[in-house]
Order: C-alpha cells, then sequence, then structure tokens
C-alpha cells in the first residue's frame, strides 16, 4: 500500500489553473506544474495521470468557475441590459487589471484548436453562455424590455462572439475607452 496523498487535490487544480492560464499548455512544463503545485513528479503523475489530464481537470475547473458565474448572473437578472453591461464591464476590468492572463477559455480554444477534448469543453461552455443568453434575451423580449422583432438566439450568438472578442483585444492591451465603446456598441444590438 503507498504513502497517503499529502496534498489537497482541490487547491493542485487551481493552482495547474493559474498557470495554464498565465503560460499556457505548451509553456508549462512539467516542472512549472511540480514547483507551482510543491509537489513531487510523482505525486503528480499518481494524482492526475498526465500533464494532459491535468489541464483538463483545471480548463473544467475554469468553466465550472468563471461560466457557471456568468450564467447564474444572467438566469437571476431581471433587467437582460444592465446584467449583461455588467457581465462585460466586469470582463472589461479584469483584463485591465492583467491583460496578459486573459481568458483560459480564448487561450485554449486558439492553442488547442487541434486537441479535441480541449475544443469539446471549450464549445460545451460557448453553448452553455450563448443558451442562458438566450434564455435571458428571451426573457427580456417577452417583458418588452428589448424589441418584439429581435431574434433571441441571434443575439445570443451575437454576444458570445462578442464576449471573446472583447476578451481577445484586452490581451491585445486596447485600451479602456476602446473596450468601453465597444460594449456600448454591442449593446445597442439590443435597441
Amino acid at each position: 500500500m503507498g504513502r497517503p496523498r499529502t496534498f489537497d487535490i482541490d487547491a493542485a487544480v487551481d493552482r495547474a489553473m493559474e498557470l495554464f492560464w498565465r503560460q499556457g499548455f505548451e509553456a508549462t512544463s512539467t516542472e512549472d506544474l511540480v514547483e507551482g503545485l510543491g509537489i513531487t513528479r510523482g505525486s503528480l503523475y499518481k494524482a492526475f495521470g498526465s500533464k494532459e489530464q491535468l489541464y483538463a481537470m483545471a480548463l473544467r475547473r475554469y468553466c465550472e468557475r468563471h461560466a457557471v458565474g456568468l450564467i447564474e448572473m444572467l438566469d437571476r437578472a431581471e433587467q437582460v441590459r444592465p446584467a449583461i453591461r455588467a457581465v462585460l464591464m466586469e470582463l472589461v476590468e479584469a483584463d485591465l487589471a492583467d491583460p496578459e492572463r486573459g481568458c483560459l477559455l480564448v487561450n485554449a480554444a486558439t492553442e488547442r484548436s487541434a486537441h479535441p477534448d480541449t475544443v469539446q469543453r471549450v464549445s460545451h461552455t460557448m453553448g452553455q453562455i450563448e443558451s442562458a443568453l438566450a434564455g435571458a434575451l428571451e426573457r427580456a423580449r417577452v417583458r418588452g424590455d428589448i424589441a418584439a422583432d429581435k431574434k433571441p438566439r441571434e443575439l445570443a450568438q451575437f454576444l458570445t462572439t462578442f464576449l471573446q472578442g472583447l476578451r481577445v483585444m484586452g490581451k491585445a492591451r486596447a485600451d479602456r475607452a476602446f473596450l468601453e465603446n465597444a460594449v456600448e456598441v454591442a449593446l445597442g444590438a439590443l435597441d
């Protein structure tokens, strides 16, 4: 029987998520993970199987924390426009505060587009975001908060795409005025 694990798996996944988020999959070496998680190489492989499996866990964790928070905010929103503005401005603030970090979902989609598991996770999460936006927009249309002729699913597809583009522009160091103006223009699609 092996020795019991002496580290917290959840905390290790969180630390790995931060490393992958900041450095990317390819640039994060096994040694970076061993050092960043404060464990031995053997413990890394015993607990997670491989760097690839740890990355999948970290990406899942990111999606659960960040996408689910956005989805819950939209589901609770009594007024869709202020809720969407709040979500977009929260992302603008995050990117202005730490542009190198960007969005792990965007980073995963661009760095690992040839990896089916990553593509599936990204696509699934984007689909969840789109569905939450469509639901919020449909409720807003029914209440009369947006015009009756607006198509919630199409608006949701646009906003999901815009949201990811906003994250890319943040990472490209677009300034506050640019990002805030882009948010206002995107919100104009709801008029």
